[in-house]
């Protein structure tokens, strides 16, 4: 009797261990949601970018502005922070050369702490003063100054003449201007042309340049722990303890 208890025990626990497995699989994998190339993601930078200070290997940090909805779910949250790097950095010149930055983007942090790798690059600056996207890399280069510097030596050009024709007559007026345009160039040869100069604040499109792949369920958490931002609340007085006998 008891040589026919142990092969009945056996044979139950393992039909247990092949149901709980099973069981287990049933859920399936993990759902994911796929952000695809060429997304669009509008942010605010968080620290300023100035090309007479910035340098290769520096960090970029933004902060999503606008959600990303993928399949009717929040695929991105605004408040997701984002990191990037410097890559390249130079200064405008003094006679010809513009200031450019290259930059691009490593890292996704969602609020409730999920990170993932992001492969994006700048698309563009919108709403700043000076700069735009001259490549597929996302370099950014700042404005010419041609018209700038032309002002520059025709002004003092423009007033040396009208001295030196009041001084001199027709004579003293190209007298007068050769000096004053002189000065109008050294001017223009011993100043630097535009820097890239984005404070925090300064909003910054990333386009993707390959899909990412988000996990579902820590999307929905991070969706969940996202708070939105309370606008500014009027305090209310302070009471003192003891309060003071009216005057």
């Amino acid at each position: 009797m008891r040589c026919l208890i142990f092969p009945l025990l056996l044979c139950t626990s393992l039909g247990f261990s092949q149901t709980g497995a099973t069981g287990a699989n049933e859920s399936g994998p993990a759902k994911t949601l796929t952000v695809p190339a060429g997304q669009k993601l509008l942010m605010q930078l968080k620290s300023g970018i100035n090309t007479k200070s910035a340098k290769p290997g520096d960090g970029v940090y933004l902060e999503t502005s606008f959600p990303v909805s993928i399949d009717n779910t929040m695929a991105i949250p605004p408040g997701t922070y984002v990191q990037g790097v410097i890559d390249n950095v130079k200064r405008s010149g003094r006679i010809k050369g513009r200031a450019e930055v290259l930059f691009h983007f490593t890292t996704l942090i969602f609020p409730n702490g999920y990170t993932v790798s992001v492969p994006g690059s700048v698309n563009d600056v919108p709403g700043a003063d000076n700069g735009r996207v001259i490549n597929k890399e996302g370099s950014v280069q700042a404005d010419g100054t041609k018209g700038k510097d032309a002002g520059t030596i025709a002004g003092p050009a423009a007033e040396g003449a009208i001295i030196g024709a009041l001084a001199r007559g027709g004579k003293g007026a190209l007298i007068g201007s050769g000096i004053g345009g002189a000065a109008g160039l050294a001017e223009v040869l011993f100043t630097r042309g535009n820097e890239i100069n984005y404070p925090a604040g300064t909003a910054v499109e990333m386009v993707l340049q390959r899909p990412i792949t988000l996990e579902q369920q820590r999307v929905t958490e991070a969706k969940s722990e996202y708070v939105p931002r309370q606008g500014p609340t009027r305090l209310e007085k302070p009471r003192l303890t003891p309060e003071p006998p009216p005057r």
